[in-house]
Formats: structure tokens, sequence, C-alpha cells
């Protein structure tokens, strides 16, 4: 147990970590929890094998409990928008099967890869974007609602991540106030988290550490979610007296920096 325990320290602190961010900036803690899991596995000595897997399934399995319990407070303030939820559904959830297939075909290397890519445009749009920024009045349906919110839900996976990074860039882009576009896409994680996670306790990840059904760490799930929960309401509460604009500025260079950090990681 004393030779566990820095390691039990530091997932409760990436948890904490990570609620308070998403309390504060409304980003969802995965893109923080992947590579802090990533990081304290390794130096357990659980480096090879799926290490990736186990990472991104047990981020998201915790971005669904914390998904769920956003959407309602936000569903209590009349803010979410489920016609919007309703009809993006399926092909989130469609692009988060073909995420788990994905991930259950690549090696520890290429999702580090991955990931570290999709965090440089994650942070780069973060960065240079815009409030007033606009690509149509309304969302898109047809064909491109189902290019995108099957992308949401891809991306989703392979970053183990909810709907806060893409939703609502992707929403505000096409008209949804930024409140509404904030409480959708809480429900947005959500539906990328169900099926993935569900998919991914009946996919079996090599040199996992114990405690885990399928890819996903249990252990890992319940130490994070207890802090993640205590702690997203004081980011929250942070949010009202901050500069959000430049806070997210801030966050998108440590993003810079934990995307380029994963870069190397994989080219090593």
């Amino acid at each position: 147990m004393t030779e566990l325990l820095p390691y039990v320290a530091a997932l409760l602190a990436a948890g904490a970590f990570a609620g308070i961010l998403a309390g504060l900036l409304g980003v969802g803690g995965g893109i923080v929890l992947v590579p802090a899991f990533a990081a304290i596995l390794t130096a357990a000595g659980y480096g090879a094998g799926d290490l990736m897997q186990v990472c991104l399934a047990t981020s998201l399995s915790t971005i669904f409990v914390t998904s769920i319990r956003s959407v309602l407070a936000h569903n209590r303030k009349g803010a979410v928008d489920w016609d919007i939820l309703r009809a993006w559904a399926p092909w989130i959830m469609l692009g988060a099967i073909v995420g788990v297939w994905l991930v259950s075909r690549l090696s520890t290397q290429q999702l580090k890869a991955i990931f570290g890519v999709l965090v440089l445009c994650v942070a780069s749009f973060m960065l240079i974007s815009r409030a007033d920024w606009r690509l149509a009045d309304t969302p898109p349906e047809g064909a491109r609602r189902a290019a995108l919110g099957g992308t949401v839900g891809l991306v989703g996976v392979l970053l183990g991540i909810g709907g806060g990074s893409l939703g609502v860039p992707m929403l505000t882009l096409h008209g949804r106030p930024m409140h509404r576009a904030v409480a959708t896409s809480a429900g947005f994680g959500a539906v990328i988290a169900l099926p993935s996670v569900l998919a991914f306790l009946f996919v079996p990840a090599a040199g996992a550490p114990p405690g885990t059904v399928g890819s996903v760490n249990l252990p890992i799930f319940a130490l994070t979610i207890a802090m993640t929960l205590l702690t997203a309401p004081i980011g929250a509460n942070l949010a009202h007296g901050t500069d959000a604009r430049r806070l997210r500025r801030i966050f998108a260079v440590f993003l810079l920096a934990v995307g380029l950090n994963m870069l190397r990681k994989a080219l090593l």
C-alpha cells in the first residue's frame, strides 16, 4: 500500500484539476485526464501493451458521469436544446462506435500520435477563435449533420473527451448562443461516452493494471470521479469572477505543451 500511495495521490490530483477545469472553462476533463493517466500508469510500470486504450476508455467512463450531472443541471435552467441533441445523437453514437473500433486496432504509439495532433488542433482553435465567428445561422441538417455528428463522436473517443471541446465551437459557429451550446454539448458528452464505454467493457487490453474490466480501469474511474464531482462546482464558482476568455487562452497554451509532449513520446 505504501508503494501505491504516490500513484493514488497523483490520480486524485489529476481528477481534482480536471474537475476544476470542467467547471471553470466548460471544456471537460478528458483532455487532461488521458495524458495524466498515461503518465501515472507508465510510472507505475504499465507503460507497455494497450496503455492508451485503457486511458481513453477510463477517461470516457468518467465523462459519462460528469456529463449526465452537467446536462441535468443545465436542464433545470432550461438551457438544453433537446431537439438538437435528439437529432445529432444517432450520428454521434455511430462515430463513437467507429472510434472504439479504431482504438482497438491501433497501437499505443499510434494513439499517442493521433492524440497529440488532435490536441494541437483543439488548442490552436482556442487560441485564434473569436466569439463572432459564424459558418451559418442554424445547425446543419442532412448529410452535413451526419458528417459533423459522426466526427464529434469519433474524435471524442480518440481523445477520450466529452462534447465540450468540439460541440461548443461547432454549435456557436452555427448560430447557437454560448449558454445553450455549452448546455447541449454536455449532452453530447453522455452520448459519446455511453456506447463507447459499453463497447470498451468487452474490448480486452493487453498489459492492463489490476481492476480493469475490458479496457476500463475501475479503481482509476472511482478515484477520478470522486474528485471531479467534488471540484467541478469550485471551478464553476471561480468562473464567475474571472476573465474566461483569458483563461481559455492560457489553457490553450497549456494544451499546446500537452500535445507536443504526447507527440514527442509517440516518436520515441
